[in-house]
């Protein structure tokens, strides 16, 4: 048991101010703190009540926004283990519902920001433990998830107070070429994915975390046999798609100038590049999710103790 009271019925649901900035993709790349223009965010903290103080993840939703599935499953889930957790809103604040049919409406890497500003408030909210945070993110919010763990990164905008300890990147899209990506803490990354998955493929994230291993980083991906996107959303029970949903699986982004290039175009990269297209499709596998749910928790287990 990680929590003090992870079996009891007594709870705490709080909203949490985050202070972040919204930046473009330029902005965030050049590593300057101050660009971009200022907002205020909100997050669902809850977790099992009692005296100590608790170690907590960081939810980071999709572009299906701060209603995703994924997000809400994952609270409870945790929650019931003795582990807090921050759903992080980051659209609301943005005057956003969702991307997923426009993903140029929301910056590449703002969800990065978001998370280390997510890190320095629950530092200092009296019923959490700031030496024990960990960062989940899904599908965009597992892109933040991921590259959160780049130095170069947490150099620029990485948080003052606080310190992450895990990295849990779910079905992220890892199609980047990044200065130095290969560059990472020394924290452990653990990355999930649905073998079926073809709106965020799996091969590129499976050389990613591979590079990294081999650089000798403690980085691994579990992939589940015929688990699609969004696998461990219970809202999606039956496979759905939409025609309007658009996927850059096809795409490979480069890093040039601190801009975003189409590494086939040589051009900055945009959604209506020819390698985008529409229609990709998720669903729910309970399978996958319970043996994800598993898999994490054990690791939770390992980490959080550690500290």
């Amino acid at each position: 048991m990680i929590g003090c009271c992870a079996s009891s019925a007594l709870a705490f649901a709080e909203k949490l101010e985050i202070h972040s900035r919204t930046l473009s993709d330029s902005a965030f790349l050049g590593g300057d703190p101050d660009a971009g223009s200022p907002v205020v965010l909100s997050g669902g903290l809850s977790g099992p009540d009692g005296e100590q103080k608790l170690p907590v993840v960081i939810l980071l939703h999709g572009t299906d926004g701060p209603g995703s599935g994924a997000v809400w499953s994952w609270n409870r889930f945790l929650n019931s283990k003795g582990i807090a957790t921050l759903s992080l809103d980051s659209y609301t604040g943005r005057s956003l519902s969702e991307a997923s049919s426009d993903q140029s409406l929301f910056g590449q890497f703002t969800q990065i920001s978001d998370a280390y500003r997510a890190v320095e408030a629950l530092a200092a909210h009296p019923k959490i433990d700031g030496s024990r945070v960990a960062i989940m993110g899904f599908s965009r919010g597992g892109n933040a998830a991921l590259y959160s763990a780049m130095v170069r990164f947490q150099k620029s905008f990485g948080p003052k107070e606080g310190r992450i300890v895990a990295h849990l990147p779910f079905y992220p899209a890892c199609n980047f070429e990044l200065l130095d990506q290969a560059n990472v803490t020394g924290v452990p990354i653990r990355e999930f994915h649905g073998a079926e998955d073809y709106w965020t493929p799996t091969a590129p994230c499976r050389a990613y975390i591979d590079r990294l291993a081999e650089a000798g980083h403690d980085a691994q991906m579990t992939v589940y046999p015929g688990a699609l996107h969004n696998f461990d959303s219970p809202r999606n029970p039956a496979r759905v798609s939409d025609s309007d949903w658009q996927t850059s699986r096809n795409c490979l982004r480069r890093e040039e100038d601190g801009q975003l290039v189409n590494a086939v175009t040589g051009k900055l990269f945009t959604y209506a590049d020819a390698c985008v297209e529409y229609g990709p499709s998720s669903q729910y596998n309970d399978a996958a999710a319970t043996a994800a749910q598993a898999a994490v928790m054990e690791f939770l287990t390992g980490v959080f103790a550690d500290k």
